[in-house]
């Protein structure tokens, strides 16, 4: 009798997260008889927020959000690839990375997660109803005009703020110090708040997933000028209406470069009875084959950059990888040290009270370079 091995994943909810996971876990079965993988999901807000050391007490496999990594590098609860994958295998699939989504995933020289799904703020609209934007002026003009609705709840909104940051050619830190100078930062909160002004107080509770379904949905709104790609939204019949995604809008003179890198990566718990046979696993579904083939077919969103480059794959879903490529080749990272995760919240807030008008955007600087700074001594002293 054939012994049975069965491993337990958790990944997001959203087709995107779930589908190409549960399908990728049944063709792995296939060739490997007596190995089975489920998949439990969690919601977005769920992904964005679950400490990955509580999903690697109970799951051999994860599907998690980079910003997470610095707090887990030294907890000991994740497995670094080097100690079953081989130099080679690595190396390819950094070579085969969209952007730095591999890299986004590599701390303290150890390889904690591989890219999976690759997606940065980028520009949604329908096309049905207006072209594209070019640059931030014209997203202001047509805020004006009650044309635009925005992803404004956390970590989003902070999102949007380092986005234009580093369109400016002026990015956010990444190490300890203040987050922005005070010119850089006051300019920003000025364009932010030139098309926060004209939305709607309930634009503060979604994310881009209830924006893109508002955007498919009604003839309302034409445009999400920063929006995470999700790509099932520009297939054929996913919603009522299709939505095309093309590099963000510019605000400064550098092109769509800066945008707040996104996406998942697949990692396995160091409390895994079968490292092995996990490793396996994440290596071929973060490869070119199984991203480029089935992945891509099972409403995934690939990582893989010979994914991206792929006719078949961008074609249902109107080249969006095609249109969208520059933007997350040249996305922004943000920071991952042990303690970002805490400022991430803060940070949030610190910002919707600035666009909401709560918070003098001066004083708003401040209390970002205060708190950046702090997140890093908490730990420090810990």
């Amino acid at each position: 009798m054939t012994h049975r091995i069965e491993l337990k994943g958790m990944t997001w909810s959203d087709p995107r997260g779930y589908d190409p996971v549960v399908a990728a876990a049944k063709e792995f079965a296939s060739r490997h008889p007596g190995i089975s993988i489920s998949w439990d999901k969690r919601s977005l807000q769920g992904f964005e927020t679950t400490p990955v050391d509580e999903l690697a007490a109970s799951y051999d496999l994860m599907v998690i959000d980079h910003p997470h990594v610095g707090a887990v590098a030294d907890q000991g609860c994740l497995l670094p690839f080097e100690t079953h994958a081989s130099e080679d295998a690595l190396a390819a699939l950094a070579n085969q990375s969209v952007g730095r989504s591999f890299q986004s995933y590599f701390l303290h020289g150890r390889q904690w997660a591989l890219p999976i799904d690759a997606a940065t703020q980028v520009q949604a609209h329908r096309a049905d109803l207006s072209p594209r934007v070019e640059g931030w002026s014209d997203v202001i003009r047509k805020a004006r005009d009650g044309h635009v609705i925005w992803a404004l709840r956390p970590p989003h909104v902070l999102m949007n703020f380092y986005t234009l940051a580093a369109n400016l050619g002026r990015p956010c830190a990444t190490s300890y110090g203040d987050l922005i100078d005070i010119p850089t930062g006051l300019h920003v909160f000025e364009q932010l708040r030139a098309v926060s002004q004209h939305m709607d107080d309930a634009f503060y509770t979604m994310d881009p997933i209830a924006v893109l379904d508002e955007l498919s949905g009604t003839d309302r709104y034409h445009l999400s000028p920063l929006v995470y790609l999700y790509k099932g939204y520009a297939d054929e019949g996913y919603r009522a209406n299709r939505i095309s995604f093309t590099d963000m809008p510019v605000l400064g003179c550098n092109g769509p470069l800066g945008s707040a890198l996104g996406g998942t990566g697949i990692a396995i718990s160091s409390k895994t009875a079968h490292p092995d046979l996990c490793t396996e696993f994440a290596l071929w579904l973060a490869g070119a084959e199984c991203q480029s083939g089935l992945y891509a077919r099972s409403n995934g969103q690939p990582g893989n950059a010979l994914a991206w480059s792929d006719p078949c794959v961008n074609t249902p879903v109107g080249n969006a990888y095609y249109n969208t490529r520059l933007t997350h080749e040249t996305a922004w990272l943000r920071p991952r040290h042990d303690g970002y995760m805490q400022f991430q919240e803060e940070g949030s807030v610190i910002v919707t009270d600035a666009l909401r008008g709560r918070l003098e955007p001066g004083k708003a600087v401040a209390c970002l370079n205060e708190r950046f700074r702090a997140s890093f001594l908490k730990r420090a002293s810990a």
